[in-house]
């Protein structure tokens, strides 16, 4: 039945659309030139004004297009607002100013996590788009925003690309972002979110480079995009609302930290969340990691055809109990309303993954070095490093003592391992690090190569093949305080 409601629907709009074709009255969006309104493009010029001018203008008519002609227009923060599309021409490039004092913070609410600076604004604003062949340059290199506080050029702040709060049916289509000085396109409890064809080239430029943060935000949409990211390349967060009904497929993600995490922020939890027909590549530190630390419920995930290579931890499931309230910070960094005192711990149950083949691989010195310690000097140590070993582990699935993680399967499974495991780190005892940050290397190496899962129920691997491409004296599957293991 809603298929034959879907059919009509479309029908009525596809005649609406003939007929209003035929009587030309196709009605055009209002379009503001942002040159209109004093924009140069010269790349030197600081243009916040004009660019602001304009979103004003075109919002106050009621909406339309703020259109970005080819030129390098140099700005400052700005605030989109409702019914306004940012559409970018090909050539086009909006970059942000390196000098601090153009990200005033007095119009913009202060964030859960980080400080509020940032290049695009937008707060409880709809219908709202950025789209085009263009470029969002933020120009946030480790020279331009270094992370220090020691007083030098522009004292430690460091702008977000982007940051949109409570805000509804927002879309993102084939801009390139490239170069935050931190988080990139954060999003936080907004609903109806489409991005498409969006690429990112956040990679070695700065620390916390994260691609696509979305905290508490709801039927969202994430295809056909391409993303390399420094941090976390698609990271749902949760510090006080849920993530939930999420898509995510058609995408292609690198990282130094993970293609795709959930947490750590996970206050809220994450519900209803599926991932597939994706390419993950070049992950030294994991590819998925699913996290739920701070009391959320983390439940009915599905994960499917996936292709990873060249990662380090392929999937790591962590059930913890850090308790994070995501409070005001003291001077001291502590949270002044932390509740942890309070903490309970929520839930991670029904996941499936399926479909999948991972090459796990050692993280190339070398390249590792240049990439993201560009100030400190290689490691000459001979062998595979335990360090080295404890990222490129087995699947980890972990909850903690009396708070299981429950009905897990996974189906159809393909990974390969680099061994190196001694007959010492086969005797291995992992600590419990119940409240610690999760991240599976602080774990150490484990006891296991292919999987290591402990305080877990309902587990299922369904052709489920783990092989070595090198000797390893450990167990290839290590449970502990786990009910009702199968494997066929």
């Amino acid at each position: 039945m809603k298929l034959i409601v879907t059919h009509k629907l479309m029908l009525v709009f596809v005649l609406a659309s003939l007929s209003s074709m035929a009587s030309g009255e196709i009605a055009k969006p209002d379009v503001y030139n942002i040159k209109t309104y004093g924009a140069i493009g010269d790349g030197v010029a600081m243009e916040t004004e004009a660019v602001q001018k304009t979103i004003d203008a075109c919002h106050n008519a009621g909406g339309g297009v703020v259109r970005v002609p080819a030129g390098d227009f140099q700005i400052g923060t700005i605030i989109l607002k409702s019914n306004v599309t940012l559409s970018l021409d090909y050539g086009a490039s909006l970059l942000g100013s390196t000098n601090a004092d153009d990200y005033p913070t007095e119009n913009l609410r202060k964030p859960r996590e980080g400080a509020a600076h940032c290049l695009i604004y937008a707060a409880s604003a709809n219908n709202i788009t950025i789209e085009g062949l263009g470029v969002i340059d933020g120009r946030g290199t480790h020279e331009n925003f270094p992370r220090n506080r020691k007083g030098g050029r522009n004292s430690g702040i460091r702008p977000r690309l982007m940051r949109m709060e409570h805000c509804g049916d927002l879309t993102f289509s084939g801009v390139t972002y490239k170069r935050p000085a931190f988080w990139g396109l954060h999003l936080i409890d907004c609903k109806v979110i489409h991005f498409n064809a969006v690429t990112l080239r956040f990679r070695n430029n700065n620390y916390n480079n994260d691609g696509l943060d979305l905290d508490g935000c709801e039927n969202v949409l994430i295809e056909n995009c391409d993303l390399s990211t420094g941090d976390d390349a698609i990271c749902l967060k949760s510090s006080l609302n849920p993530c939930k009904n999420i898509v995510v497929r058609g995408c292609r993600a690198d990282s130094n930290t993970a293609a795709v995490k959930f947490g750590s922020s996970s206050r809220g939890g994450f519900i209803d969340v599926s991932i597939t027909n994706c390419y993950f590549h070049d992950c030294p530190m994991g590819a998925i990691k699913l996290q739920s630390v701070d009391g959320g419920r983390l439940e009915n995930i599905t994960i499917s055809r996936i292709v990873m290579e060249n990662v380090g931890n392929p999937i790591f499931m962590r059930l913890g109990n850090r308790g994070s309230s995501f409070g005001e910070r003291s001077e001291r960094g502590q949270r002044e309303d932390d509740s942890s005192k309070d903490a309970y711990t929520g839930t991670l149950k029904n996941v499936r993954i399926s479909d999948l083949v991972a090459e796990v691989t050692i993280e190339d010195r070398e390249k590792t070095l240049e990439a993201v310690y560009k100030n400190l000097k290689l490691d000459t140590t001979p062998g595979v490093t335990d360090k080295e070993k404890g990222r490129a582990g087995p699947i980890m699935i972990t909850g903690i003592p009396g708070h299981l993680i429950e009905n897990v399967v996974l189906e159809n499974i393909k990974i390969s391992y680099p061994g190196h495991g001694t007959q010492e780190d086969a005797q291995r005892v992992v600590a419990e690090d119940e409240s610690r940050y999760p991240e599976q290397f602080f774990f150490g190496v484990l006891p296991a190569w292919g999987a290591y899962i402990r305080h877990a129920k309902n587990i299922e691997f369904k052709n489920v093949e783990l092989t070595l491409r090198g000797d390893d004296a450990r167990q290839k599957v290590v449970l502990d305080d786990v009910q009702g293991f199968v494997e066929h």
